[in-house]
């Protein structure tokens, strides 16, 4: 991820992105380490990719909606919890699961083990939320839940308060 290009810009040269297995940017929130494979600067900031790792027990994020990305999440290995709106769905080894734009979603790690999943974000627009929210306690701000509510604003992103 060393190129940089604006959102919309062709590259001049398309150039080959390869991440190796120890390589990428890695963000640390609470119990989930995420790395990041691709933030969008080698796809024109169509598509980010990241690898999270949930460890066990972990609570997500609060239920939320994205107003102007899809998200798609594969799990690597063990279980994770999706709850959309009222609905609970365990995802295991090999399942995908796609949330479409404005569908209230959250997910956790219910189980004893860890669990990994590998997260798409079309377009690019919400690696940086993670960003934000690694930088608060950097910065001395806690992470409350009115700051995670604050950062998901810039990201077109609200929590979701009802199942609609």
């Amino acid at each position: 991820m060393t190129e940089e290009t604006t959102a919309g810009e062709p590259q001049a040269t398309p150039t080959l992105s390869l991440v190796g297995p120890g390589d990428g940017e890695t963000i640390v929130l609470g119990p989930t380490r995420m790395r990041v494979l691709e933030d969008g600067s080698h796809t024109g900031h169509r598509l980010a990719i990241a690898e999270s790792v949930l460890a066990p027990h972990t609570q997500g994020p609060p239920q939320h909606r994205h107003a102007r990305h899809d998200e798609g999440f594969y799990i690597l290995s063990g279980t994770v919890r999706f709850t959309v709106g009222d609905e609970e769905h365990d995802a295991t080894t090999g399942t995908l699961v796609m949330v479409p734009p404005g569908t209230p979603h959250t997910f956790a790690n219910p189980t004893d083990q860890p669990a990994v999943m590998l997260s798409t974000f079309t377009p690019d627009l919400y690696v940086q939320y993670f960003r934000d929210l690694q930088k608060l306690p950097a910065d001395g701000r806690p992470l409350t839940p009115q700051a995670n509510v604050d950062a998901m604003s810039r990201y077109a992103t609200e929590p979701a308060t009802d199942s609609a």
